[in-house]
């Protein structure tokens, strides 16, 4: 997909342009990685920050609040909390992976250079993520 075919949120980019984020150039670069991963993928505003849906689930948060040095994505199986799985619901071996329980991962990006060396694996973590919660969760 090219940044023409990206299906961005209008409100999801007027909220963005009305927070005057030091890292909005990250933000952006992980709003086209996330909305390419999958076309499935829809955005929204949720927990003040973009969130993606798969089949109207929440799936991944970007956590864009307080601005700080970094962004992160919330790899989670929505707002309610869940029976934890016995096992991490993907078995992607990724140093960028930081699990905080079976269900719920993060992922850190410091830099615009850190997204672009890791899309790919970023990339491979959302389609198994988005793979298993359509199965799984």
């Amino acid at each position: 997909m090219t940044k023409e075919t990206i299906n961005l949120n209008v409100e999801v980019t007027d909220f963005l342009n009305k927070l005057n984020h030091p890292f909005i150039k990250e933000i952006e670069q992980l709003r086209y990685c996330i909305l390419s991963a999958d076309k499935k993928l829809t955005e929204n505003i949720k927990w003040n920050g973009p969130n993606y849906c798969f089949g109207n689930e929440d799936r991944i948060t970007m956590r864009v609040q307080p601005p700080t040095k970094q962004v992160q994505l919330i790899f989670h199986r929505g707002a309610k909390k869940q029976i934890q799985p016995a096992d991490k619901l993907i078995s992607n071996k990724s140093k960028m992976l930081v699990w905080k329980e079976n269900d719920r991962a993060i992922v850190t990006f410091k830099s615009l250079q850190e997204i672009e060396k890791g899309k790919t694996d970023l990339i491979k973590i959302i389609n198994e993520w988005i793979e298993v919660g359509s199965s799984k969760f």
